[in-house]
């Protein structure tokens, strides 16, 4: 999890780099670089390393001697750098994933490149000889990328809106956009001889996402057919090379646990790969509750059947309460949601970050959105209809879940890691039939649950335990998070504050007190503008519901009721 950061069209001497800069130097603890690419007065970047994979010389902005032309920055992983070396023949200068980029690109383009990575990543590429700058962004926006652009041909880009801010706040007058670079797409802008960026290619994005090559598995071999039994095999394969794949580290790796399917897969599936490696290695899982809380003790059923070095972490209602205007600050949102869920996984990632020494882990995110996990998705009105909120979702989960796995990790200088977002894994489990896909027997993921069910891999009382989300799950049931939130912000605002909210904020009108102190809070540290860097306020479909809580709807049922 790096941060990476450029400024282009723009006299460095009009810009304070480092107050802008050193906004995501959270991302990349371990070394810093500014460049200005020689060649292009005007280009600018900066990396934040958090050195995963590749030594010293993985270090970056990255230039390599058969291509000194070319100046990348890529906040990723690339998990079949090593197959395509072999396969295209490349000759490889230093021991960094990230390298293959500069050999795809000069061999093919931008297009092709994207294509063939198997991976997550946000890059810039500075390619002076053609006078170019390129953005690219992965399929699911798993690594982030904010962007900016002016009407007199200047870009910015970096991994955190907050490190562009300053910047556009001196650019009073001209119009500009920022936005969120789209994932699946790349974008190439022509720098002119003083520098300047063409207008014509600031929102041209192309997708990569058709390209047959990045639909292609990776030489993995799957059974033809959708008869259920073949269908289980397929995913249990693909699932387990996507858990495979991410444990790539030469840092300490461990998993997020919170007794919950997605993350009890992921977790089992790497402790028994770290065990095939070496028999005496445990993996670290990680827990996160309010005292005795229900995804507290399921974890702790999970770890003893796994067999992993385990870490409760206890927290009071206070501690939560506390850290929620960080997490805001550090989220760049105000979604009541994301807001919710992402206080305690801030708050475990800051004992990971300063009591271990783990660095990589593993989160079950991206379930929910591909499986339909969510408790409304049983009042779906058909498949068809199942199939298209499915998509839906996981398009926008770039500025959702995945915004919340991402900020609240490497705000404590961690990686995160995905599996369920595989590339090749949600292609296939995308191209199943809908109706397969729904949930069955009431109970929503029953399809991914099913393809493990026999496996041993999970007790079965992990495996089908209902849906409890993370932001429930962390609370008891006689008092749960959102209620102590709820209950904490009443004075808060007032009535009269509500009564104004469409005159306060016209965009994404808080509904709820609690909807507002957010607001409140997010526009006192990044003002009005961004505000529109959240769509929409996440909410369940199909359902008349005043909280996005799993737990006030009609179908939520708990570990008892369950049995």
């Amino acid at each position: 999890m790096c941060g990476i950061w450029g400024i282009f069209g723009f006299d460095p001497s009009e810009v304070d780099l480092f107050t802008s800069g050193f906004k995501i130097a959270h991302r990349g603890p371990d070394n810093f670089q500014l460049q200005n690419v020689s060649s292009m007065k005007t280009c600018t970047v900066a990396f934040y390393r958090l050195a995963i994979v590749g030594g010293v010389n993985g270090m970056q902005p990255m230039r390599i001697q058969a291509y000194p032309h070319l100046t990348l920055l890529c906040n990723g992983e690339i998990y079949n750098y090593k197959r395509l070396t072999e396969e295209f023949g490349f000759d490889y200068e230093t021991e960094s994933d990230c390298e293959i980029i500069l050999h795809l690109y000069n061999k093919f383009g931008i297009e092709k490149t994207c294509a063939l990575l198997d991976g997550v990543f946000a890059i810039i590429i500075v390619d002076s000889r053609r006078r170019k700058v390129i953005l690219a962004r992965d399929t699911y926006g798993v690594r982030p990328m904010f962007y900016f652009a002016t009407t007199t041909g200047q870009i910015g880009a970096c991994s955190e809106a907050k490190g562009l801010i300053d910047i556009t706040k001196g650019q009073n007058g001209v119009q500009q956009f920022f936005e969120p670079f789209p994932p699946a797409h790349y974008n190439v802008y022509d720098v002119s001889k003083d520098g300047k960026l063409s207008l014509e290619t600031k929102k041209q994005f192309h997708s990569f996402v058709d390209d047959p090559l990045h639909w292609k598995y990776q030489r993995i071999q799957l059974e033809k057919g959708f008869d259920c039994e073949t269908v289980k095999k397929n995913i249990r394969t693909l699932f387990c090379s996507a858990v495979k794949k991410r444990l790539m580290s030469s840092r300490k790796l461990g998993s997020l646990l919170s007794g919950g399917l997605d993350s009890s897969l992921v977790a089992a599936i790497a402790a028994g790969e770290i065990k095939k490696e070496n028999s005496s290695l445990k993996l670290p899982t990680f827990s996160i509750g309010m005292g005795q809380s229900p995804d507290v003790i399921a974890a702790r059923k999970v770890a003893a059947h796994i067999g992993s070095e385990h870490h409760e972490v206890t927290i009071t209602e206070d501690e939560g309460l506390q850290a929620v205007d960080d997490v805001i600050y550090a989220l760049e949102s105000y979604d009541v949601t994301t807001v919710r869920a992402s206080t305690p996984m801030y708050l475990l990632a800051k004992y990971i970050s300063n009591e271990t020494d783990t660095i990589v882990i593993m989160s079950g995110e991206g379930a929910d959105e591909l499986a339909q996990g969510y408790i409304y998705f049983h009042k779906q009105p058909s498949p068809e209809e199942g199939d298209k909120e499915s998509k839906r979702l996981l398009t926008d989960l770039y500025m959702y879940d995945v915004l919340r796995t991402d900020r609240s990790t490497a705000s404590h200088g961690l990686e995160v890691r995905a599996p369920f977002l595989d590339h090749a894994f949600t292609s296939y489990f995308l191209s199943l039939p809908a109706d397969m896909r729904m949930p069955k027997d009431g109970m929503e993921k029953h399809l991914v649950r099913s393809a493990f069910d026999g496996t041993g891999l999970l007790p079965n009382e992990i495996l089908w335990r209902s849906k409890e989300a993370f932001s429930d799950g962390v609370s008891s049931r006689k008092k749960s998070w959102y209620e102590i939130l709820q209950d904490h912000i009443e004075d808060k605002v007032t009535d009269e504050q509500m009564e104004n909210a469409a005159q306060t904020f016209p965009h994404n009108t808080p509904r709820s007190k609690e909807a507002y102190y957010y607001r409140s809070v997010f526009e006192n540290r990044f003002g009005s503008k961004l505000a529109k860097l959240i769509p929409y306020q996440w909410m369940p479909k199909w359902i008349e519901c005043d909280d996005p809580s799993a737990r006030v709807l009609s179908h939520y049922k708990n570990d008892e009721e369950a049995k």
